[in-house]
């Protein structure tokens, strides 16, 4: 009496769809860590009892403590602030400013900012830190 099956049952597990489950779960990975912090200027910022966000065309103006300028995370000089935001205004009629300074940044130096977006008659805000501490 011969029990034994003819054929052995082996085993096997299929991987030949991981190869792409990897890939998508990297390249979405890959998207959201870009989406996370799209401010490379480290600036700390001021702090703000409320918090607002923004669903318009906007334009960042970023100015560190050692007043280096940037638009858009562009370094730019001073005197090229005003022909950047008006090259932009002429790019999108509702456009809004937002404004990352400093905190140690002095107010003359904030001030002088804001009157180039007033004579240009931009829509300026300025960011500040939320209390929980996430930059706003």
């Amino acid at each position: 009496m011969n029990l034994r099956r003819k054929k052995k049952i082996t085993a096997e597990v299929a991987t030949s769809s991981m190869n792409d489950i990897m890939f998508f779960l990297m390249l979405f990975f890959l998207i959201m860590s870009t989406l996370l912090n799209p401010n490379v200027v480290k600036l700390t910022l001021p702090s703000s009892k409320h918090n607002q966000a923004l669903r318009q065309k906007e334009v960042t103006i970023s100015v560190t403590k050692d007043l280096q300028y940037f638009v858009n995370n562009a370094p730019v000089t001073f005197p090229m602030l005003e022909p950047m935001l008006t090259s932009e205004l002429q790019k999108s009629k509702d456009l809004t400013v937002i404004l990352r300074c400093d905190s140690g940044l002095s107010i003359q130096d904030l001030v002088n900012v804001l009157e180039i977006g007033n004579k240009l008659k931009v829509k300026m805000v300025l960011a500040t830190k939320a209390p929980n501490g996430s930059n706003g």
